[in-house]
């Protein structure tokens, strides 16, 4: 086991990565603005999903979040990333890498997309490719998307791209408006799908 297997922090991985049309990227100081008017553009189509996308939020609190997340993106805790269209440099989405377990090399993939974006095969692209940098950059073992069962766009995007459903956990948690939901869990695993 080498040093940086033992403490985290220690791991060196690329800060950004490019696919056919984004550009992949750990957030940076001053992002809030951006993140702040894709999320509050996409509000309505966020909220069913997403606890944190329950109310507008100023461009204080965005530009807060982006901070902490570049903190732990640092501290190798949550690796988030923000979808940066090449064409213009618009944020257009985010994704990342949570629920950790470096022990383990395990990972999830969150996403959502800026709703005048949405449709496009942008988070597609965006999870194939974090997938990709998940493979190549941080050993991972094991690649996990986790989504409402509900949620058929999202539930979409891990079949298109070959992740195997393992099973639905029954009533396993409170959705956003307060009632039981059903959480599918997709992954990939080194030595089966990769």
């Amino acid at each position: 086991m080498g040093v940086s297997d033992s403490n985290p922090i220690l791991i060196s991985i690329p800060e950004s990565f490019e696919t056919d049309r984004l550009i992949i990227r750990a957030p940076l100081w001053e992002d809030g603005a951006a993140v702040n008017e894709a999320v509050n553009e996409s509000l309505e189509q966020l909220r069913p999903w997403m606890p944190w996308a329950q109310s507008l939020s100023t461009i204080e609190e965005s530009e807060a979040g982006v901070r902490r997340s570049r903190l732990q993106f640092l501290e190798r805790s949550d690796l988030r990333l923000h979808l940066i269209l090449k064409e213009t440099g618009q944020l257009i989405g985010c994704s990342g890498l949570h629920r950790i377990n470096w022990e383990a090399r395990k990972f999830e993939i969150g996403y959502w997309v800026r709703t005048s974006f949405s449709g496009r095969g942008y988070i597609t692209e965006a999870v194939d490719g974090i997938t990709d940098y998940a493979i190549h950059h941080l050993n991972a073992n094991r690649i996990e998307i986790r989504c409402d069962s509900r949620n058929n766009r999202s539930s979409q995007v891990a079949q298109r791209l070959g992740f195997t459903l393992e099973g639905i956990l029954r009533s396993e948690k409170c959705g956003v408006d307060g009632a039981l939901r059903d959480t599918m869990i997709f992954s990939k695993v080194r030595g089966t799908e990769f």
